[in-house]
């Protein structure tokens, strides 16, 4: 791993929590005094301190702080040549072109025949980074772009150069699946590939926009955040995270490579960003800014862009309350259609940012990607979007978006007015997707690890209630999903699992509990409790606590295998059925625990005898 800082040190840590051993590089720190520049510890400075800051990092990068042992450091004058002891060398130092060549001119020399060399660039150009090298580099070279933070960021977005053999390709893409657990995206040698084009342009868009209709940036976040799927963190608080500094080398760097893109404009960067820039407002890594934390008091200011002042920040407006009012509605293509229909600013913006940013994605597919699932796929797995320009343009109707956007005079591509003329509905259907360049439905490439839950929810459920279903995944093998708020257990659920295991004993091979969305499950509403236990409803508590424990002893006695697929946040009662089921796929990123002692309530779906028959599986027979 060539390089030690933000990126570089991170990307060794997720190396290490797949297992592998890496050895990070970085120079040798400058102005040592000859006495310093015998010293070892000196010379690897860098290095070091990148690998420290990494084991202290919050969140946490790796997995374990043991990891870290994987980890050994060197310098780029000193241990230079023990690259070729590497299978595969990653260069992450800084965005400067000579830099990089500089780099490669050396790391050529060293290593052996047939190791791979990739770039974590962000976007310069390959025949750039090659320029000078020979046939089994270029052969053997490819750009893996990592998203930060990199444990936690799926995307991986991978480009190859024009003479990259197909195997080294597809052992990366092999890698980056299965070692690392990363959503591949393949982009093609194009400024910024695919997540921060079309990040950098929806960002622009929405900025100019503020401007143009003279909102306030927490009124953009407002809506761009969670009303239309996006983070929390939407778009001036995602530039703070990200560093502003980094954002408009991004935009400069779209404006100064795009010169035939049409919509170039909007990636010029407005002059009180750039000052924002030269007086050393960069977001959370200075003293602040968009946004502005006093430590003291905790109270947040915010950048006014006509002013370039900090001024409070805004409590209400019409905007805030439409926005608040949303926040009640789960299912995120209800909330955007409700958004896309108001009549006031809000919905005037957040049309004309989705309008401008639905056309550019598709204009740009089969110029920076091959299909609209990878700029799906790097939007949600890249920028954590709920949904892709084109799930979006699904989740809006697509043949009357199509009808609005001509109608406000935007640009449809030709390939999209066809795709309408031709009675589509949409970009998906089912296991199809709308190819944009060959005018046609085609089959969506299936991933045979996995399962798309779309597909499944195509199908009739064999079972269904109003808080949970139960489905026929093929290969003898049914599937109970929750739709409860944030998966959350009640009745239905319980009564669904009840079902789902007498049916599979009856007619499958086995039984899966999986979910989708942001957790798995957040465990029994309490809120219930405490209102039965207020109205002195004590039997109600009772049986409630006894139909949980009875779905997870017909789980964990099933005469068919239950496998529980948890992630994320599964705790509680989400928790206790995991423990009871036969066998537990958990995804890495899981959180758990029986949390109900925290208010002071023993857990009672049977958790505690589960987690103990659990903990004593791993005690060697015999032992004392």
């Amino acid at each position: 791993m060539l390089g030690a800082g933000v990126m570089g040190a991170a990307i060794a840590a997720h190396l290490a929590n797949a297992g592998v051993r890496v050895l990070l590089l970085d120079i040798v720190p400058p102005n040592l005094s000859e006495e310093e520049k015998k010293d070892p510890k000196k010379r690897n400075a860098f290095s070091v301190g990148g690998l420290e800051r990494t084991v202290k990092a919050r969140p946490a990068l790796f997995f374990h702080t043991s990891y870290a042992s994987l980890v050994s450091t060197g310098n780029l004058e000193d241990d230079l040549g023990k690259l070729a002891e590497c299978d595969l060398v990653i260069e992450a130092v800084p965005e400067v072109i000579d830099i990089k060549r500089s780099l490669f001119e050396r790391v050529e020399k060293v290593i052996k025949p047939g190791t791979v060399v990739s770039s974590n660039t962000s976007g310069l150009p390959i025949k750039d980074l090659l320029e000078g090298r020979g046939p089994d580099f270029r052969k053997n070279f490819i750009v893996t772009h990592f998203f930060n933070p990199v444990r936690y960021m799926k995307l991986l977005e991978l480009v190859r150069g024009p003479e990259t053999l197909d195997e080294v390709h597809d052992r990366i893409v092999a890698f980056g699946e299965n070692a690392l657990g990363k959503g591949i995206v393949v982009g093609r040698d194009t400024p910024n590939f695919v997540g921060n084009r079309i990040g950098a342009y929806a960002m622009m868009a929405a900025i100019h926009q503020m401007l143009e209709s003279g909102l306030a940036p927490e009124e953009v976040d407002a809506v761009a955040g969670p009303p239309l799927g996006r983070p929390k963190s939407a778009a001036f608080r995602t530039a703070d995270m990200v560093g502003i500094d980094t954002f408009v080398h991004v935009a400069d760097n779209c404006h100064r490579l795009l010169v035939d893109d049409p919509e170039r404009d909007v990636f010029l960067v407005p002059a009180f960003i750039r000052t924002m820039v030269q007086r050393g407002q960069l977001g959370n890594k200075s003293k602040g800014g968009f946004y502005k934390k006093d430590k003291a008091t905790k109270n947040v200011a915010t950048l006014d862009p006509t002013t370039g002042e900090y001024r409070e920040k805004l409590a209400k407006s019409e905007i805030l309350g439409f926005c608040k009012s949303l926040k009640d509605v789960e299912d995120v293509r209800a909330r955007a259609r409700k958004v896309m229909g108001n009549a006031g600013p809000a919905g005037d913006f957040a049309w004309k940012v989705t309008a401008k940013t639905l056309v550019y994605a598709a204009g740009l597919v089969g110029e920076i990607c091959d299909d609209v699932v990878a700029i799906d796929d790097a939007m949600r797995w890249g920028y954590n979007w709920e949904l892709g320009p084109f799930e979006m343009w699904d989740a809006l109707g697509f043949a009357e978006t199509v009808d609005r956007l001509v109608k406000d005079g935007y640009k449809v591509p030709a390939s999209v007015l066809k795709m309408k003329a031709d009675g589509v509905k949409g970009f998906y259907d089912g296991n199809k997707i709308y190819d944009l360049a060959a005018g046609k439905q085609v089959e969506r490439k299936a991933d045979p690890r996995t399962l798309p839950f779309a597909i499944v929810r195509g199908e009739k459920a064999l079972e269904k209630l109003e808080g949970a279903s139960l489905w026929d995944t093929g290969d003898g093998v049914y599937a109970i999903t929750f739709h409860t708020k944030a998966n959350s257990i009640d009745n239905d659920v319980i009564a669904m699992i009840e079902k789902g295991v007498t049916r599979a004993e009856n007619e499958a091979r086995a039984l899966v509990l999986f979910n989708e969305g942001e957790h798995f499950c957040v465990g029994a509403n309490l809120m219930l409790i405490v209102m039965a236990a207020m109205s002195k409803k004590f039997e109600d508590i009772r049986k409630v606590a006894s139909a949980l424990q009875s779905a997870g002893q017909r789980m964990k006695y099933s005469k068919v295998p239950v496998v529980a697929a948890p992630f994320s946040v599964t705790v509680g009662g989400g928790l206790e059925l995991c423990l009871a089921a036969g066998h537990v796929q958990a995804a890495v990123e899981t959180y758990c625990g029986l949390v109900e002692v925290g208010v002071g309530l023993i857990p009672a779906g049977g958790g505690c005898t589960n987690a103990m028959w659990r903990a004593l599986e791993d005690i060697p027979e015999g032992a004392p």
